[in-house]
């Protein structure tokens, strides 16, 4: 099981490197063509819009061999990438956007793939462990990756970049192949429960796997939701240069960082939604804290809501995992990706629109939205034995 966890680890330090750095480096390509900042924020659009069609693509996964899937999901991946060496100017400036859009729906099913593949490959008191692990593992790339992949570019160019992201799916095909899988879960039962309705299904048919979920989900939408207020806060407020926002990414980067180390111990001790819980509160905490008029103030928010998030997170995947019948694993972690982050996309441009009323309203919203999810969604009462009958669907 060790060795399964450093492979998965692993996948997931590739993974963000690559993503991480492409994911910048695409909006600078884009302006520097383009001279258009509108254009160059859309390719972000790109990358998440299809993750509202998760449902759909999840049930690939249910429908085919895993990690073959997987593993050609991240080839198919390598040579979209190698397509952007054919990015000259202005006129294949359509090239970036469209492999944005295959690098958003690679990320649903690698996302919900890798979340499929965990139970088969660990047990299950280490799943919140190597969950915690793969969090920090994926935060610290969005620290040294966008560095790295400017710095890249400024050197030689999109076409480096390119090049760079292109190798890392490469490497997390061969590592995937090197995974051991010791319980590969029976597909029969996919079959007879088609369509996307089956995994918004399971997720709100158990307490267990609700709970967290709505939890994470209020808790990533309000980061969303704040982006912009922070911004205002920072420039408006305290008068910092905007530079200043590193300082403030840095310091939610090490809060995930060290968040997603300890949360595999609290989940063995606390459970997944109490975890959850206690995630969400501290993203409110966090929201509140950055609106004091004192820049250490906001930096340490920063650090609190970072840690509070991937708690908030791996909770809800770990209580997915753990409580969804295997062979409909696929298409319910892809759902569960769709109810958490699909809510990004009305709520950034909902936060955009609240700063108007100034940086502290917006925060103050955010932070009473996730005490009252916390306090409304208490943790499930242990099972009875006649709660332990499984799960079963009737058909979509």
């Amino acid at each position: 099981m060790r060795r399964n966890a450093s492979l998965l680890v692993a996948i997931s330090v590739l993974s963000g490197l690559g993503s991480s750095a492409m994911a910048l480096v695409s909006g600078i390509w884009i302006l520097d063509l383009t001279g258009s900042t509108s254009l160059a924020a859309l390719a972000g659009l790109c990358v998440y819009a299809p993750v509202l069609v998760g449902p759909w693509l999840g049930g690939l996964l249910d429908s085919a061999p895993r990690r073959p899937l997987v593993i050609a999901v991240n080839l198919l991946l390598a040579a979209v990438l190698l397509t952007l060496l054919a990015v000259r100017g202005p006129g294949q400036t359509w090239l970036i956007f469209a492999v944005s859009c295959a690098y958003g729906v690679s990320y649903v099913l690698i996302d919900a793939g890798e979340t499929a593949l965990l139970p088969s490959a660990l047990s299950p008191t280490d799943l919140g462990d190597v969950n915690g692990w793969r969090s920090s593992a994926q935060e610290g790339m969005k620290l040294v990756a966008p560095v790295a992949g400017a710095g890249l570019y400024a050197w030689h160019g999109g076409h480096a970049v390119a090049v760079l992201s292109a190798a890392m799916p490469l490497l997390v095909a061969v590592l995937y192949l090197a995974v051991r899988l010791n319980r590969i879960p029976s597909e029969q039962s996919a079959q007879r429960h088609q369509g996307p309705r089956v995994g918004l299904a399971v997720l709100s048919g158990q307490l267990t796997t609700r709970v967290p979920l709505v939890l994470a989900a209020v808790s990533i939408a309000m980061s969303g939701f704040t982006t912009a207020a922070v911004y205002t806060i920072v420039v408006i407020d305290l008068r910092l240069p905007s530079t200043f926002l590193g300082v403030l990414a840095g310091a939610q980067g090490a809060g995930s960082i060290l968040g997603g180390l300890i949360v595999g111990r609290l989940l063995t001790r606390r459970g997944p939604a109490a975890v959850g819980v206690a995630g969400t509160v501290l993203f409110a905490v966090g929201c509140l804290a950055r609106c004091l008029p004192w820049w250490p103030a906001t930096v340490a928010g920063a650090a609190v809501a970072g840690t509070g998030l991937p708690w908030a997170l791996v909770a809800a995947v770990t209580a997915v995992q753990t409580h969804t019948p295997p062979a409909l694993l696929g298409r319910v972690a892809a759902t569960a990706n769709t109810v958490m982050f699909g809510p990004l996309v009305l709520a950034i441009p909902l936060g955009a629109a609240a700063v108007h009323l100034g940086g502290r309203p917006p925060l103050v919203a955010a932070a009473a939205l996730c005490l009252t999810a916390a306090a409304c969604l208490r943790p499930p009462r242990p099972r009875q034995p006649e709660e332990s009958a499984p799960l079963v669907i009737v058909g979509s």
